[in-house]
């Protein structure tokens, strides 16, 4: 078995969220023009360009080692492949999606079982086929290639089963959610043999903890600040951290410099009590990764 790492990175619109967060990590991958086959700054990967829909087929076969996809499409395909790790990214928002059941605001569909005989587009069918057949409710189901919200919209169809982050581009096709069938976010897979080979198992524990620490870096800043030792106590109790913030001395003084890391949206209510605390020379800087 050949000791380089065959990587699959999704293509359409997590390709760039990838690319970003492979950057982040330590890798630099460079998509030439319309090259299925990207150049990665690393000698023991080889990395190939897929559709996230079909990216856990070609691991499962071992076409590809490894790859990156949603929870949601290896359902889909019920592909047997090892999940290493979650990794919750996106376009715009760090939440995971969900896959939605979604009818017209004014369908007098209100649960599952109204949908008895009815019509259902998704780009997600089997997985949907064998959530209603689960539930020994006859639907039909059938593939859309894309604008699922206005198949309902233009009557081609009773319901939709649509991924989405928040809920607004369905309510703002004028349609309502009543039932959510998934929650799904990106995960790191990898082929059963490939993960019995040492050498390639060792690497992709390598790119997941590297990573898991990128995105965890994006959701934290570090901070450092002045505090004179008589507002010390008061500064340190206002300051969540991984362990316990560092703090020394400031040269002949009885002053003490202070260093934490903590979550981005703890900041903007956070600095003002740290300067009602007597601290001072407050910094704020991003973080690369956090492990």
């Amino acid at each position: 078995m050949s000791a380089i790492l065959k990587l699959g990175i999704p293509k359409g619109s997590l390709q760039n969220a990838t690319i970003a967060l492979f950057k982040r990590s330590g890798w630099t991958i460079n998509v030439n023009g319309r090259s299925y086959f990207p150049e990665i700054d690393d000698d023991t990967i080889d990395c190939a360009i897929c559709r996230a829909q079909e990216m856990s087929r070609y691991v499962e076969s071992g076409t590809l080692d490894a790859g990156l996809t949603g929870k949601d499409w290896i359902a889909e395909n019920q592909s047997d492949v090892k999940v290493v790790t979650d990794l919750v990214y996106s376009k715009v928002s760090a939440r995971p999606a969900r896959w939605v059941l979604a009818v017209p605001y004014d369908s007098p569909v209100q649960k599952l079982e109204d949908l008895q005989g009815k019509k259902i587009a998704t780009e997600m069918t089997e997985y949907t086929r064998r959530y209603f057949k689960d539930r020994g409710i006859d639907v039909s189901v059938e593939f859309s290639w894309g604008a699922t919200e206005a198949k309902v919209v233009s009557g081609l169809a009773d319901a939709i089963v649509e991924v989405t982050e928040t809920g607004s581009t369905i309510k703002a096709h004028g349609l309502r959610i009543i039932h959510d069938l998934m929650e799904t976010n990106t995960q790191l897979i990898v082929n059963h043999n490939a993960w019995e080979d040492p050498k390639k198992q060792e690497k992709v524990n390598e790119i997941a903890l590297l990573l898991k620490g990128a995105l965890q870096g994006d959701k934290m800043v570090g901070l450092k600040l002045n505090v004179a030792e008589k507002n010390l106590d008061a500064a340190i109790s206002l300051l969540p951290s991984l362990n316990a913030p560092t703090v020394a001395h400031l040269y002949q003084t009885d002053w003490f410099a202070v260093e934490t890391v903590v979550y981005t949206h703890v900041v903007r209510d956070l600095i003002p009590k740290l300067m009602k605390s007597g601290a001072e020379g407050i910094i704020e800087y991003p973080l690369n990764k956090v492990i």
